[in-house]
């Protein structure tokens, strides 16, 4: 199946394939057509930049202009939940569409074993955005690609469920300075206990992204989600978190009865593909810590429930 994939990305195809975050729309990084597909399949403003996979940190390095501190957090991180956006290398092949025309490039070494063997046989950059339409709710099962993108992908490999279920931490280092463009799978405390003095976190222009995950309105369900819930209507379905969540909706899952905020993550866009097909008028999503992996969490339940 390996060889079957590593072909049609060679031909200009699209193959879905798992990380340990989310399902990526895998294309040929450097093929401008390949690249073109991406934007039409996921219906994705081509302002968005897209991030670059590779399998290995030196193959990723090589397409950028890395400070020490970049090659620093690649190799404490990578393989791994962590993007790196750095200044592109003069020689760089990939498509200036799939960096939508920025001097930066977004890179990434995923730990997945099926998204390793795709990307060493292929042995060049891959672009793989989550494989679901623009702004929806991130595909973390290879049935959430199929009824997200249908027709739209030329084959996906079913690695089964996405063992972190959030999209990667997202880092720019420029000038051998770190600063936060998406809050995700890697929790922001583990990167600045490896880093001298904080990570910087600076609002970024919805209109003008330079990473993946910037838009105001994205990660969205179908249905409308209203958040910090400590009570839920009849005709909503409940996203609950903890032990002491509410009774009387329409229907429940819970992220982690526990509190495990990693088991939440885990959790997140699964359960919310459920609730949004079970008939509820809205969903209600019940309160999560704000510190280790429920950054990145609220920050995917604030951008679902942003105006569209």
């Amino acid at each position: 199946m390996i060889d079957r994939a590593r072909e049609i990305l060679a031909a200009g195809g699209l193959v879905a394939f798992p990380t340990e975050t989310v399902y990526g729309l895998g294309a040929d990084a450097c093929n401008p057509h390949a690249v073109a597909r991406v934007f039409a399949a996921k219906d994705r403003p081509r302002f968005n930049p897209l991030i670059s996979h590779l399998a290995t940190a030196e193959a990723a390095l090589a397409l950028a202009r890395p400070s020490a501190l970049a090659e620093r957090l690649a190799k404490r991180f990578w393989p791994g939940p962590l993007t790196l956006v750095l200044p592109r290398a003069e020689d760089c092949p990939v498509d200036p569409l799939a960096t939508a025309g920025l001097d930066t490039l977004a890179l990434r070494v995923p730990a997945h074993p099926l998204a390793h063997a795709l990307l060493a046989a292929f042995g060049g950059p891959v672009v793989a955005p989550s494989a679901n339409r623009s702004g929806g709710l991130s595909p973390t099962r290879a049935e959430h690609v199929t009824t997200g993108l249908g027709d739209a992908v030329d084959l996906i490999l079913d690695g089964g469920p996405c063992a972190l279920g959030v999209e990667s931490t997202v880092l720019a280092i420029l000038e051998d300075e770190a600063t936060l463009l998406r809050p995700g799978a890697l929790a922001l405390e583990a990167i600045e206990a490896d880093v001298e003095g904080r990570v910087a976190r600076p609002s970024s222009d919805p209109d003008r992204p330079i990473s993946p995950g910037q838009l105001a309105s994205h990660y969205a369900p179908r249905l409308p989600l209203r958040l910090e819930a400590i009570g839920v209507h009849a005709d909503e379905a409940l996203l609950a978190f903890g032990r002491d969540e509410p009774a009387g909706a329409l229907t429940t899952r819970n992220l982690s009865p526990t509190g495990d905020l990693v088991e939440a993550a885990a959790n997140l866009f699964h359960m919310l593909h459920e609730l949004d097909a079970s008939g509820a008028r809205a969903i209600a999503a019940m309160p999560v810590p704000e510190h280790g992996l429920g950054l990145a969490i609220n920050d995917r339940l604030r951008r679902a429930a942003a105006p569209r």
